[in-house]
């Protein structure tokens, strides 16, 4: 038959590194089969020219689903070329193009991929983690997601998005309710920029159920915005926080969001302890998508290192009993 699983992509998937013949016939394969619903590259150096065959083929293929090229040496233009298929392709529900190899300064994949947002109706995750991407890439984006009523993930880890960008995320927050997941880990939004999105999670009609602001170099008004944030909407049930500045008023705020089962532990990257009568916060291993290359997206529920995934399967048990 045609059918092809998961396992069998990953023994394709590690040998596709440098063996041209073996990628243009697991390309054809790819584009008769019709049972494979989520391909996963992640880390296969097959680079902008396999990039460019890759996103040949789903313009034929009709069955994938979710779509994983990060970590593979994608250049412009072939995270351009994918943002070109999510034009026309409505099967796919995720794609991830974090890591790729850019040297431009003009920001073209974001910009291509705000155009897409704005006509594409059916992706619900964006992963754009490592795009170098600036206050006005973020700008472009939020503009295209306040006309966007699908996408529920949005995954900016890893940029250089400061207070101003976290600015225009918040007003796409306070406009657009269908954004359940933002992850802005190891960017630079700062107390202004914690503020700005404490601000819009207060508001009744915001959806947020997960944010990710670890090492954003945010200081104790940013922090206790969004502790005073969690009291008065119970929508967000999951932050991580670790990385900040965890001044010890910060630590009583959060160890007291625990404490009351206001905020479950394992939804958290933090965990109070006392020492001499002063509250402090360790690390948990607690996040969005902590441990990345080796998780499956297939794994259990329960899993609080990989939340996200646990969220997004929630949301689609929501959707078909819904």
């Amino acid at each position: 038959g045609d059918r092809l699983t998961d396992e069998d992509m990953l023994v394709l998937s590690k040998t596709l590194v440098g063996n041209s013949a073996i990628k243009a016939c697991t390309l054809l394969i790819l584009q008769k089969n019709k049972s494979l619903k989520t391909l996963r590259m992640t880390g296969n150096k097959i680079g902008n020219k396999g990039a460019l065959q890759l996103a040949a083929m789903l313009q034929i293929n009709a069955t994938l689903e979710e779509i994983d090229v990060s970590d593979c040496d994608l250049a412009t233009q072939s995270v351009i070329a994918f943002a070109i298929v999510l034009k026309n392709n409505r099967r796919i529900r995720a794609i991830n193009v974090s890591r790729p190899l850019l040297f431009s300064l003009q920001e073209e994949t974001t910009v291509h991929m705000a155009q897409i947002l704005v006509v594409n109706k059916t992706l619900r995750e964006l992963h754009m983690g490592k795009h170098d991407m600036t206050d006005t890439g973020v700008e472009r984006l939020c503009e295209a997601l306040k006309l966007n009523v699908s996408l529920r993930y949005l995954d900016l880890r890893c940029n250089r998005i400061t207070k101003d960008g976290a600015k225009c995320l918040s007003e796409v927050l306070k406009q657009n309710p269908s954004l359940e997941i933002l992850d802005l880990s190891s960017n630079r939004i700062e107390d202004d920029g914690a503020v700005y999105l404490s601000e819009a999670i207060k508001l009744p009609h915001s959806k947020l159920k997960a944010l990710s602001v670890t090492s954003n170099n945010i200081g104790k008004k940013g922090l206790m915005s969004f502790n005073e944030a969690m009291k008065v909407n119970s929508c967000l049930t999951h932050i991580y926080i670790w990385g900040n500045k965890l001044e010890e008023p910060v630590c009583v705020a959060f160890s007291r969001l625990i404490s009351s089962g206001r905020l479950l532990e394992e939804h958290t990257d933090v965990s109070p302890y006392e020492v001499d009568g002063h509250v402090f916060l360790a690390e948990a291993s607690h996040g969005l998508h902590r441990h990345y290359y080796w998780t499956s997206r297939y794994g259990g529920d329960g899993d609080s290192s990989n939340s996200a995934l646990a969220l997004m399967k929630m949301g689609q048990r929501n959707v078909r009993n819904g």
